[in-house]
């Protein structure tokens, strides 16, 4: 078994590396290039030769350069020299054609078995026809949009989604050329960051290459014994670094896929069909001749892929179960549960690939509860699958009663499908992707099978024997039964381990989750077995030895560094595989303390908690936006604002259309085609807003948000009321400049206020009510305080808010006077009413009553006249006219925030 996973990483290896010739080509570091005559060598070799009568050339000369650019990191790679390396020949012996080196090298004039697996997942995660990939092999490196292939830096996909200019040279948007961050993912405008001239542009990749390196000898070397957990790591390091380089600047291509998205579809597709012929035992000799021709036996035609999804299906149920204790625990639980349901996604995803005995980088894509797995179409794979299948639902049915559970789909596929036939149609590629998806639709209608011949046992048949009836009902998750008493409670193991992980995540010294076959000693581990794998939350890699003795063991099967980054240009990349599980959660600082007068309203048992490095909990939050006004009290001061909370929760909308745009290309149809990789980096990007930029944001600038979950394409967070108000318009803001403002892609969005008090199911569940309000009025908007606007209104609401509060600091606005206002917006909106047409006439009354009490006397009456225009305009015409009902959301956050 170790064998046979090892061979398939190697496989997987050589693929991701295949191109590295493109990274390296464009830095030209001095160690690796060497001599000119070292280098046509290499040219000669690796290189397709064109000739033009007596004269002759050599094209994709980073073919040389990949060959030159691995030998010069052999040394910090897991072992290819002087062992035994299956499926390959040992590196640097004389005379060896199927090395590592040359099956990666290969790529553009394979020859032997190995050379061409490799070429054919390149040309396969592409979206290749034929034709189309011998034009590309011949032509020169130069892209479409003009620049030549050190200058041109990567266009946004987003942009390019009916953009109503179909000429690339005048797409305005490019992505920096620097490692992921928080800020590297978002486009900036071409000028910005797309170099004129050589030597700038080459600058940039040599840094980019320099720090590549130094990340590459941060991965710890004891790993290199497991290959597929340094494989994991490298995997992390390559996305950081290659996530903004051009995959392809030949054939008047569009630089507007990854080199890493590349690379990373096209080591899934190697590594599964070398497996496929490995395990039929087919000769290498037939397999050549399919591969090149692409038909016949073993071409192109052939069956020989399985694309693997899984699904987790009732995340709600699953986070927001509740029991007689949840609300209390209600911050400690949601952080816990948020992260259970990745890391029971990204467990399955593992048990998954350890069955099927392949690497990490088949895994494309783990998302917001869904992953993607390239395999083999074999017998063998499709049986492991199915006992797999039955695994994930008897441990869903024995832990969560069946409310939850794990969908796992399987098509089968050729390489054809991967390619686009007819550009007036969808392409093969999009069509595959729709049986996959209609099966996991069928899959969450027929949760579990039970009224399928293998249906699982009942789940009370001998359950309570096994965990013992403790103390009755969990009284975190109100279903299970208790199996310990822990602080007071009655808890089952899988509340147990929620509680301990929403502890885990903020601490200091818990930097690293392993993933092991064994449970390992010490603490930090979590009790239930996720598919018979354990989970620890382990401290820093010195006072570990680094895990070297689980690696050694090969029990140790991941290692994920899930922390925030230090500021937001840090690269996202400590030396271990890293996964963006939303982990942010606001702490109590030396500056926070219950002591003051904020907080008055909290109650003494809310009071106890409050010590640095413990988390402030949705109490304490709620206290947050209280402000000092300091003219209260004949000028003692008092601290108003209603003590509450908000949830915000949203997500991308018209996803469907938008992969199908996206994928299928700009509307030209000529440069672009449907590819695996552009669906993997589609994918990629509309997760990292919410995986990546989105956790930043809230710690950077909205702190005391709480992030229940944000991944995929959507997101769940609680916060301060006032706080949330204005990060719902700052995300709308951040995603429109990270969408390369494309104003057909959006988001809608949901936020309700409530007490810090209320149960937490009710508090998703009156989101949740709220998102599908402003989805059902038109997409695009949010709805707030009951009312649904477009976002252009929701800013401009925002600001008659804020105007609104000057004019009541200045002209001392009772609650009485801007109470009565909500009355007036209710009919100047219904005008079926005759006597609704008069609000404007109430409104200068009303307006006229409170100036004449506050400025009293025929002395101020030239006075109260001027101010009385003023609350007539911005009131009146520019708030209650122009918004109507909607002017209710400014009223009402100005009622709250005055509210003592």
């Amino acid at each position: 078994m170790t064998e046979r996973l090892d061979a398939a990483s190697r496989i997987a290896l050589a693929a991701m590396l295949h191109d590295l010739g493109k990274f390296a080509e464009r830095a030209r570091p001095e160690d690796i290039s060497g001599s000119e005559a070292r280098l046509a060598d290499h040219e000669q070799m690796y290189c397709p030769r064109k000739m033009a009568g007596s004269k002759f050339w050599y094209t994709h000369k980073h073919a040389a350069w990949t060959a030159l650019a691995l030998d010069a990191i052999e040394p910090l790679l897991p072992p290819l020299k002087g062992v035994a390396v299956p499926p390959f020949a040992s590196w640097g012996e004389p005379g060896v054609e199927d090395s590592l080196i040359n099956a990666a090298a290969m790529h553009h004039k394979p020859g032997t078995m190995l050379q061409w697996i490799i070429a054919t997942g390149d040309r396969v995660a592409s979206g290749f026809e034929r034709s189309e990939w011998e034009k590309y092999n011949t032509a020169e490196d130069q892209p479409e949009t003009g620049r030549n292939h050190y200058q041109a830096r990567m266009l946004s996909l987003f942009e390019q989604i009916e953009a109503p200019k179909l000429d690339a040279t005048s797409l305005r948007y490019r992505y920096p050329l620097v490692p992921l961050s928080p800020e590297g993912i978002i486009p900036r405008l071409r000028e910005e960051v797309e170099p004129a001239d050589n030597a700038r542009a080459q600058r940039e990749y040599r840094v980019l290459w320099d720090a590549f390196l130094d990340g590459l000898q941060r991965i710890p070397s004891s790993h290199r014994a497991s290959l597929p957990l340094w494989l994991d790591h490298f995997d992390s390091l390559w996305a950081t670094f290659t996530q903004a380089i051009p995959a392809a600047t030949a054939f008047g291509t569009r630089p507007d896929v990854s080199l890493y998205d590349h690379s990373r579809t096209a080591a899934s597709v190697a590594t599964a069909l070398w497996r496929y012929h490995h395990d039929c035992g087919h000769d290498p000799e037939h397999i050549v001749a399919g591969l090149r021709s692409r038909e016949g036996v073993h071409g192109w035609g052939e069956g020989t892929l399985l694309l693997v999804q899984g699904d987790f299906f009732g995340i709600q149920d699953f986070i927001f179960a509740h029991g007689s204790e949840t609300n209390r625990r209600a911050a400690k639980l949601l952080r816990g549960r948020s992260f259970y349901v990745s890391l029971i996604t990204e467990c399955a995803a593992v048990r998954v690939l350890e069955a099927l005995e392949l690497p990490p980088t088949s895994q494309v894509i783990n998302a917001a509860g869904r992953f993607l797995i390239v395999a083999p179409n074999t017998e063998e794979v499709r049986s492991r699958l199915e006992s797999l299948r039955a695994e994930f639902s008897q441990w869903f049915i024995e832990h969560t009663f069946g409310q939850a559970g794990l969908g796992l789909v399987w098509q089968s596929a050729c390489c054809n499908d991967f390619c686009s036939r007819n550009s007036n149609e969808s392409s093969s590629f999009m069509r595959l992707m729709g049986k996959l998806g209609a099966q996991l639709e069928d899959a969450k209608m027929r949760r579990f099978d039970l009224c399928g011949a293998g249906a699982p046992p009942p789940v009370f048949s001998d359950y309570l024997e096994r965990v013992g009836t403790g103390g009755g009902v969990c009284a975190i998750d109100g279903r299970s039964p208790a199996n310990s008493f822990e602080g007071g409670l009655y808890l089952s193991a899988l509340a147990r381990d929620q509680i301990r992980i929403g502890s885990y995540l903020v601490s200091s010294n818990r930097e690293r989750v392993l993933v092991c076959k064994e449970r390992l000693d010490g603490d930090g581990s979590l009790d239930v077995a996720l598919f018979g794998l354990h989970v620890h939350f382990k401290a820093g890699e010195e006072a570990s030895g680094r895990f070297g003795e689980a690696v050694r063991s090969r029990s140790l099967l991941r290692c994920w560094d899930y922390s925030l980054p230090a500021d937001a240009k840090a690269a996202l990349w400590n030396g271990y595989a890293r996964r963006n599980i939303s982990a942010y959660v606001p702490l109590f600082d030396p500056a926070h303390t219950v002591d003051d007068e904020r907080y008055d309203r909290l109650r003494e048992d809310h009071r106890v908690d409050a010590r640095p490095g413990m988390v402030r909990t949705f109490h304490h939050l709620a206290c947050e936006d209280r402000w000092m006004d300091v003219n209260a009290r004949g000028g003692k001061g008092a601290w108003r604002g209603v003590p509450a909370i908000a949830a915000l929760k949203g997500d991308i909308d018209n996803l469907g259309w938008l992969f199908s745009k996206g994928v299928e290309g700009c509307s030209n149809g000529g440069s672009t085609r449907a590819s695996f990789a552009r669906w993997a980096s589609l994918s990629r990007q509309i997760n990292n807003y919410f995986a990546v930029y989105l956790p930043w944001l809230c710690r950077s600038e909205f702190s005391d948000t709480y992030t229940v979950f944000a991944g995929g394409d959507d997101f769940f967070l609680v916060g301060p009321w006032r706080s949330q108000l204005r990060l719902a318009q700052r995300m709308h803001d951040s995603f429109a400049a990270y969408v390369a403002h494309n104003p057909k892609i959006h988001f809608s969005a949901g936020c309700v206020v409530v007490k810090p008090s209320l149960p937490v199911r009710y508090l998703a569940d009156s989101a949740e009510e709220a998102l599908h309000a402003a989805k059902t009025a038109g997409k695009n908007r949010i709805t707030v305080f009951g009312q649904t606007v477009t976002w252009d209104d929701y800013a401009a609401l925002l600001q008659a808010q804020q105007r609104l509060e000057e004019l009541a600091l200045e002209h001392g606005l009772s609650t009485a006077y801007v109470y009565s206002l909500l009355g007036l917006t209710n009919k100047a909106a219904d005008t079926s009413l005759p006597e609704n047409s008069l609000w404007r006439a109430h409104l200068n009354y009303r307006t006229w009553r409170h100036l004449v009490s506050r400025y009293r006397g025929k002395d101020n009456e030239g006075r109260r006249r001027q101010i009385h225009e003023v609350l007539i305009g911005d009131i009146g015409e520019r708030g209650i006219g122009r918004f109507r009902a909607d002017y209710r959301i400014a009223l009402q956050a100005h009622l709250y925030s005055w509210r003592d």
